[in-house]
């Protein structure tokens, strides 16, 4: 596919803060302290399923990746987006523009897949406990992960390859704060109103599909909880899936209002703000509800600390005693 030879654009302008002038500093100074804190979040949660032997399981071996996917998808898009709040330089080349889409849509759709996994994971946890062992080991949980990324890889490609495989004649303007397929689109020569609504609807196909995976998925686990005789087992069961729960309601949301309302191809200073929410506020709610409403994880963040401040006692001894 010979890019350059489709498109007299060589570079696009981000202007989806340009109606924004007086709050630039601030939302700079703002989406930096969340990006930051969930860049921590996520690591730290990464850290401590890690070392943690009793999290060694595939519930938070999902989480993990979970977790990875979401830094990667917030290191696509913010660095750039927070570079261009206060750099003024708004630019990014033909070829940048592409890969960021492509990144966002791998990321994205990974996270959407690890999800539906995940919720899969709790079905066969609580519904078939004695073959547990059986359906999820390592081998299967590992084959899970790379599906998910494989499934993001694949969508990306395609979504990339049919928005930046048509003409784009100019204007360069990207009514968005990054290389984001709907407002992108409209810039194309062709009929952007037909290729938005079909790559649209492919995009919202692939997310209403895990939706409902995960809805059937919480329809037998609510029969199951539901036939256990006592209260306290139905609320232990249904406290592993709290986080979990709470995060595909956030996650699903979002996307469904951002794919929902792009079917107007105009995008709107209400609509970047949507978008906004979904990019930045989507990812640092995520370790924050897990790590709030899961007592394992909470848990472990403490001995972990403690750990953590054992070892640093030991060694601010120790240089007393050698000084």
């Amino acid at each position: 596919m010979q890019w350059e030879n489709q498109t007299t654009v060589t570079e696009f302008i981000l202007i989806g803060f340009s109606n924004f002038p007086e709050l630039q500093v601030r939302l700079f100074v703002v989406l930096l302290l969340v990006y930051l804190v969930t860049l921590a979040g996520n690591t730290m949660i990464m850290m401590v399923i890690q070392v943690d032997w009793s999290l060694h399981t595939p519930m938070y071996f999902f989480l993990g990746a979970l977790s990875s996917s979401e830094i990667c998808y917030t290191f696509t898009i913010i660095p750039k987006m927070l570079f261009d709040l206060v750099g003024g330089n708004r630019t990014i080349s033909f070829l940048g523009c592409a890969v960021q889409m492509y990144f966002s849509f791998l990321f994205g759709f990974t996270h959407s897949f690890l999800l539906t996994v995940m919720g899969y994971d709790r079905y066969v946890a609580i519904c078939n406990p004695l073959r547990y062992n059986v359906f999820m080991n390592t081998r299967i949980c590992v084959q899970m992960v790379a599906a998910s990324w494989a499934g993001g890889c694949l969508i990306g490609l395609v979504v990339t390859v049919t928005v930046f495989h048509l003409p784009f004649c100019g204007p360069n303007k990207i009514s968005h704060f990054f290389c984001h397929m709907p407002p992108l689109v409209e810039l194309t020569c062709s009929d952007s109103n037909t290729l938005g609504t079909l790559v649209g609807t492919f995009c919202m196909a692939a997310l209403l599909g895990c939706f409902l995976f995960i809805l059937l998925s919480y329809g037998f686990i609510l029969g199951t909880i539901l036939c256990i005789p006592s209260a306290a087992g139905q609320h232990k069961a249904f406290s592993t899936c709290a986080s979990h729960l709470t995060v595909v309601i956030v996650h699903y949301g979002c996307a469904s209002i951002i794919y929902l309302k792009h079917k107007s191809p105009r995008s709107s200073d209400a609509g970047t703000l949507i978008d906004l929410t979904y990019t930045v506020i989507t990812p640092f709610l995520s370790p924050i509800i897990f790590s709030l409403r899961n007592k394992k994880l909470k848990n472990a963040f403490r001995k972990s600390i403690g750990r953590s401040m054992f070892s640093q006692g030991v060694c601010v001894l120790q240089m007393e005693q050698g000084g």
